[in-house]
């Protein structure tokens, strides 16, 4: 039997002025003026340019009152419906979890892929071969390496590509292949990878060399564990020869794929603030960019102005009405949304600016203090996820350089006398101790949180493992030196 129930809940909805605001604060500078182009373009109620003596806001002020009047002709909700069709309109009411924290979009040159395809092209192959080679590079991976078993790549060929052939043929193509640019592409290992380097060195009968490819034939797990003692036994070399080896071997590149000629991606961070110190006095503003003139076209509001001398009842004067009043409100709320976002990300940054003032003055990394963003989101009497859209992609130009506004965020670490420091401190002072130890003894985690702990750092060491890992440091085995 079914029932009819009447529930009442208490929900909380994000309007679409709010949705606006929250989409335009978390867009860096770098995709703002793509964003407020793109509106430019769909919407003709918005226009460039200062508003003169405050009119737009008179002419706002005017046709909100006159749809107020009219309220019982016209009734706003009656063709707006509960969707807000002005806003929806603007192409931004349909985002995904997904849009949340997406990158700037990089442009690079041509593809690694297209790249070897190129050179694939101008060897001499037939029909078969060159299939296979296709086949193969492209199951080369990111890195530069294929890892794919070639009896799957052979049986690939021949249920996709109709291509019947072996192992000897797949591999001769790959031997053509490992001689592209960039040395040591389309390896199947390491090791592999780093013997085609060699191979291609300007005088590969250099002694050095030779003694390089003998390591890496012969002795690369002891290479790769630094066992340097068992490789001297094993390679009869002597030790000064050994350090020659190692330096060149250290000085290939383990992962080619990652900078061939055109795929190089260069990040460019555009700051969105500038702080100057005048005086001892410090001066926070936006990147131009950043603020925008916008107004409200004086034509559409006038146009709706002419509404309240005409006939109500006329159909189609009431369609044209419900566009115009679509484009003014959605021209009104992007330009407040930009307002918004420019008063949220000072008042932000200033709060960001007091709390950590010491660096400012000076730049010491070591006088960050310990902050989260719970900490500037009461400051400012704003939610942690306002904090957090304004931090994820915001840069900040001072006299010591750019800096993006996570770097200012850190944990806290306890000293001996009950302070707080930011781990930034313990970081660097870490990496300085790394940087000066004897490296035919390296410091192991150990060593390092007593000398931390020395210091007056009360640190464990799993919390040393997991900065040193931060910091790209490898462990002390792998640290040693001849």
């Amino acid at each position: 039997m079914q029932k009819l129930n009447l529930n009442q809940i208490l929900s909380q909805k994000l309007s679409p002025q709010q949705i606006q605001f929250i989409k335009l604060l978390q867009v860096p500078t770098a995709e703002l003026e793509a964003r407020v182009e793109e509106e430019l373009e769909i919407n003709p109620a918005l226009e460039e340019g200062k508003d003169d003596d405050n009119s737009n806001e008179e002419m706002q002020d005017n046709y909100e009152n006159e749809g107020s009047k009219e309220e019982s002709d016209l009734n706003l909700d009656d063709y707006l419906g509960d969707d807000y069709g002005g806003y929806k309109m603007q192409g931004d009411g349909n985002y995904s979890p997904d849009d949340e924290d997406r990158e700037i979009p990089l442009s690079s040159g041509t593809s690694l892929h297209e790249q070897l395809i190129s050179q694939l092209n101008f060897m001499r192959l037939d029909d078969n071969q060159r299939m296979i080679g296709q086949q193969l590079i492209g199951s080369i991976e990111n890195d530069g390496y294929i890892r794919r078993d070639l009896e799957a790549i052979i049986n690939d060929l021949a249920f996709s590509q109709n291509v019947e052939t072996d192992i000897d043929e797949v591999e001769e193509v790959l031997r053509k292949i490992q001689s592209f640019d960039p040395a040591g592409i389309a390896a199947r290992s390491l090791q592999e990878c780093l013997t085609l380097q060699l191979l291609r060195k300007e005088h590969p009968e250099d002694e050095t060399v030779q003694y390089a490819l003998t390591v890496i034939n012969n002795c690369f797990e002891e290479f790769t564990k630094k066992h340097y003692d068992k490789i001297l036994k094993k390679c009869g070399i002597d030790e000064t020869k050994l350090k020659d080896v190692i330096h060149m071997i250290t000085r290939l590149n383990p992962k080619p794929g990652g900078v061939s000629e055109g795929l190089m991606k260069t990040q460019y961070i555009i700051p969105d603030f500038i702080l100057n110190n005048v005086n001892g006095k410090f001066e926070i503003s936006l990147n131009s960019k950043n603020a925008p003139d916008l107004r409200v076209s004086r034509s559409y509001t006038d146009m709706f102005d002419a509404y309240d001398k005409s006939d109500k009842k006329d159909k189609k004067l009431k369609e044209t009405v419900t566009f115009v009043k679509q484009k003014l409100d959605a021209a009104k709320w992007f330009i407040d949304a930009i307002k918004q976002r420019q008063q949220t990300l000072l008042r932000t940054m200033q709060a960001i600016l007091d709390y950590q003032s010491e660096f400012f003055v000076e730049g010491d990394e070591a006088k960050l203090r310990p902050m989260i963003l719970k900490d500037i989101a009461e400051k400012i009497d704003m939610d942690i996820s306002t904090v957090s859209r304004v931090a994820n992609s915001k840069a900040i130009q001072t006299e010591f350089g750019v800096f993006p506004l996570k770097y200012f965020f850190s944990e806290g670490i306890a000293t001996e006398g009950g302070e707080d420091v930011s781990n930034r401190e313990v970081k660097s002072v870490l990496n300085k101790m790394v940087s000066d130890e004897d490296k035919r003894k390296p410091l192991s985690d150990d060593k390092l949180v007593k000398l931390l702990n020395k210091r007056g750092y009360n640190i464990a060491r799993r919390t040393v493992a997991k900065y040193r890992e931060q910091l790209q440091i490898p462990v002390a085995r792998l640290r040693k030196e001849l």
